[in-house]
């Protein structure tokens, strides 16, 4: 490229004269780049401007500012005494609701025992070499099992209840056919 081609160049790139782009090149050994800095020195192009944008918290939206907090509230570190503090609700939460749910025996269609959902689960938990063989035995008397107050969750706890009684029902129909047959064998 030679000296009028790197004139023209850096005037079309700059907008200056032709003039000013000439000396510049004289003065920068016609380096295109280096005429190009000493014109911005000189005042004769702007150079590169910044610009920037900021929104404020009131410019924001509603949505925005909500996710805003929970993200700053998922990055705070949470002290011991806070993460008590929501075990306790989960805790308390939880009574409540095994409170609610009532867990029933019933013999023939009617109500032998109610206890809460609670109840039955610590009984299992500490009691369970008792409480489990007394569910099952209660099932071979024709006790039927169900839960009252608790909604649909993936696995229908009352369906799955009847069903066991069906199958021990099952079980003591053949056991007793046997019996039957076993006897007529032996007269």
């Amino acid at each position: 490229m030679d000296h009028l081609e790197k004139a023209e160049k850096i005037r079309e790139k700059t907008g200056v004269s032709y003039d000013d782009a000439k000396s510049a090149l004289e003065a920068c050994d016609y380096d295109v780049l280096d005429a190009i800095v000493y014109l911005e020195k000189l005042g004769k192009i702007k150079g590169p401007g910044t610009s920037s944008y900021t929104t404020t918290a009131a410019e924001l939206s509603d949505d925005l500012t909500r996710a805003h907090e929970d993200y700053e509230k998922s990055c705070r570190k949470e002290n011991f005494g806070e993460m008590m503090g929501r075990f306790g609700d989960w805790v308390s939460k939880v009574c409540t609701r095994g409170m609610e749910i009532k867990f029933h025996v019933r013999k023939d269609d009617k109500k032998v025992l109610s206890l809460p959902l609670l109840v039955l689960v610590v009984l299992m938990i500490f009691g369970f070499w008792f409480t489990i063989p007394m569910l099952i035995v209660g099932l071979f008397c024709g006790c039927k099992y169900d839960f009252e107050g608790m909604d649909d969750v993936t696995v229908n706890l009352n369906d799955l209840s009847n069903k066991a009684s069906n199958v021990v029902d099952d079980i003591k129909t053949s056991v007793a056919a046997e019996k039957k047959d076993k006897k007529d064998d032996n007269e």
